[in-house]
């Protein structure tokens, strides 16, 4: 193997996968609960966070923020917000991740004002921040941008410089807009009501941890979520959902290659739609209370895949699971719609 062999991958093909692998923790959960912890008074601690450039990016903003992100066991993280001091994001980070915009609302709530880098991250399509603008106006908040920056703050006659609950109904279902929109909730004067709200199951992650925080956050009905505002939230313990992503590309994998493996941890309600697919197809699943196996079981027949928002078939699965589809018997069409 040559000099060059640490930045290549070496791939022997023809061999069928077996054997087990467990599933990390969910990217699209994992930075954002790093953020959500600096709503508390008091130390956090975040398990199975994946070793991924957002984890590592958001704990050096969060150290930088004068609070303290440290490392403390394998996939361990423990984040001290006591000495969180600034609210403005450093210009630097814009361009390498749009976690920049979930500092907006964890600035607002502590310190009353906020400036950020506009976001950038992949270039998947655009990722406006107009509703989460809008619904952080509704709670008070105007802003302004600046040579790339945007600032905001909570309007001078506003009580105490808290943000104020509010309704707000997005008007395209936003994931990003969901998450911001409740941890501003969570320390608001109030109660918040949002409608036509994204459903991810690492929304309900997020939840999951703000209420162990003691946010007061609940879904009411379809795409409805209720968020009574608290005074305090204190530091919490919580375990970071596997990734859905990870969990699909190792499915694929194996049945691509005829194989036979058990992905664990992986959690078949957060993956109907995906599995609702390998039964068309007519490739193998079993679910227990270890996760799921995944295995050929014979020749592949093809269908058709339309993508669409949570619970539909993620956009993040269609590449995979168009590479499975040349595997089968037939024609199969992909509609890439989100």
């Amino acid at each position: 193997m040559d000099s060059n062999s640490a930045s290549a991958f070496y791939i022997q093909g023809n061999t069928p996968l077996h054997g087990s692998v467990r599933a990390g923790g969910a990217k699209n959960a994992s930075y954002k609960l790093m953020i959500a912890s600096l709503l508390a008074s008091s130390e956090s601690r975040l398990l199975n966070l994946p070793n991924i450039a957002d984890v590592e990016m958001v704990k050096k903003i969060i150290n930088e923020l004068g609070a303290r992100a440290y490392s403390a066991g394998e996939h361990t993280l423990l984040i001290d917000p006591q000495n969180f001091r600034f609210s403005h994001v450093d210009n630097q980070y814009g361009e390498r991740s749009r976690a920049s915009s979930l500092f907006l609302p964890v600035f607002l709530a502590k310190f009353g004002e906020a400036a950020i880098p506009l976001p950038g991250g992949d270039q998947i399509g655009k990722r406006p921040l107009d509703r989460h603008m809008q619904g952080l106006e509704k709670m008070g908040v105007v802003f302004s941008q600046n040579d790339g920056i945007l600032e905001a703050k909570i309007k001078s006659n506003s009580l105490h410089k808290r943000l104020k609950a509010c309704n707000y109904k997005f008007e395209k279902n936003t994931h990003t807009g969901t998450e911001t929109l409740i941890m501003a909730a969570t320390l608001a004067d109030g109660k918040t009501v949002l409608e036509n709200a994204a459903l991810e199951p690492e929304i309900d992650d997020l939840i999951a941890f703000l209420n162990a925080m003691g946010a007061k956050i609940r879904r009411r009905s379809f795409r409805k979520i209720e968020i009574e505002g608290v005074e305090r939230l204190h530091g919490a313990i919580h375990r970071v959902m596997p990734d859905r992503n990870e969990a699909v590309s190792y499915a694929c994998a194996a049945i691509i290659t005829r194989g036979d493996i058990v992905v664990e941890n992986a959690l078949h309600q957060d993956l109907t739609a995906f599995l609702e697919k390998l039964d068309e197809v007519g490739a193998g699943y079993e679910i227990g209370s270890y996760g799921i196996r995944f295995f050929y079981k014979g020749a592949l027949q093809a269908t058709d895949i339309e993508t669409d928002i949570h619970p539909g078939f993620m956009t993040d699965w269609q590449p995979l699971f168009a590479t499975l589809l040349c595997r089968c018997h037939g024609e199969s069409i992909v509609h890439e719609t989100v």
